[in-house]
């Protein structure tokens, strides 16, 4: 009996997490399909950590928690709080233990890539569209497997085989600066994470390898707003120098979006999703844990009962719980960057 074809859309960290477990577990007619170009062609974001009890687990599954650990950063468990006014430490969580160490999500894409079986991933080739067991790619032309999966993201072009669902705008604008070698916003910043907040806004910094920091100004804003540095440094006017600091360099728009709460769907063979493109939440730290979580899960359902009843076995644990984190999170974002009495 020949295994099942199965078709990944998306070559972000949930798509490969979930290529590489099936494959580990003897299934070798596994395609991701990928609509950029190559594997450097855009930057792939920030650091993120992994969580003990899901990310890391995934990372287990996939049979590269060695590899992995000596890629983490343990020491990016520090957080610090400073006030916004005069910069001093108000909060100091040090670095303890190994459940949640940092990685540059790139590096931990190349972990993954790099374990594939030559030429699962198809560059150029991205999902249009999709039905049950079949895709249409960007080129317009057409293939069918027996399943397909959804792991392209936010703006998933497989979900809407399962559910018409679209990400909304959450009311919150997150301004993304980067900074390379900076001393003095790296002090700051500590090893892991830095906040401040005040007035309704944060600055938000990280650490990444290679003393990179990339830092976030937060605040309620129109979805449409693009603010020039000039206009973040008047926004943050009575706010510490050391603190605009981090606003110094080129502004990258991030307005942040999240599917309905709660988004799920009845089961349909030959199709499902995973990360992002089945339950996008705001940045608070569980996303890409969650997509690795679902991967490892979805692919392991598979090796142990088949495409037929693997999928519906996943999809019976993942929905429920991707519901009750995005009942959290929504609500935290808000609470994180409340309501200004003048939003820009």
């Amino acid at each position: 009996m020949s295994t099942p074809r199965i078709a990944i859309a998306g070559a972000g960290i949930g798509g490969l997490t979930c290529a590489r477990v099936l494959q580990l577990h003897g299934f070798d007619d596994v395609t991701v399909f990928e609509r950029e170009s190559s594997p450097d062609a855009r930057q792939q974001g920030g650091t993120i950590d992994l969580h003990a009890d899901s990310g890391q687990e995934a990372v287990r599954a996939a049979g590269l928690f060695e590899q992995w650990r000596a890629l983490a950063r343990f020491e990016g468990q520090e957080q610090r709080k400073v006030d916004h006014v005069t910069a001093a430490l108000v909060e100091h969580e040090p670095a303890e233990g190994d459940f949640r160490p940092e990685i540059d999500r790139g590096q931990l894409r190349g972990l993954l890539l790099d374990s594939l079986a030559p030429d699962t991933v198809a560059w150029g080739l991205g999902a249009a569209s999709a039905r049950p067991g079949e895709i249409t790619f960007l080129d317009g032309s057409t293939d069918r497997f027996d399943l397909v999966i959804g792991a392209d993201g936010a703006w998933s072009r497989v979900r809407g085989a399962v559910s018409p669902a679209q990400p909304h705008y959450t009311g919150v604008l997150f301004v993304e600066i980067r900074h390379d070698h900076d001393e003095a916003l790296l002090e700051l910043t500590g090893q892991g994470t830095m906040v401040a907040d005040g007035d309704g806004l944060m600055i938000w910094s990280q650490r990444n390898s290679g003393d990179q920091i990339r830092a976030y100004a937060c605040m309620r804003a129109r979805e449409d707003w693009r603010p020039s540095h000039a206009e973040l440094l008047d926004l943050y006017a009575g706010w510490h120098p050391s603190l605009t600091a981090f606003l110094d360099g080129e502004p990258i728009h991030r307005p942040l979006y999240s599917l309905p709460v709660p988004h799920t769907w009845e089961h349909t063979p030959g199709v499902t999703l995973l990360g992002d493109a089945a339950h996008l939440q705001p940045p608070l730290g569980v996303g890409a844990n969650l997509a690795m979580q679902d991967a490892a899960e979805l692919a392991l359902a598979i090796a142990e009962h088949g495409v037929r009843d693997g999928v519906p076995a996943y999809e019976s644990v993942m929905l429920p719980r991707a519901v009750s984190f995005a009942e959290r999170t929504n609500p935290a974002l808000l609470k994180m960057v409340p309501e200004r009495p003048i939003r820009v």
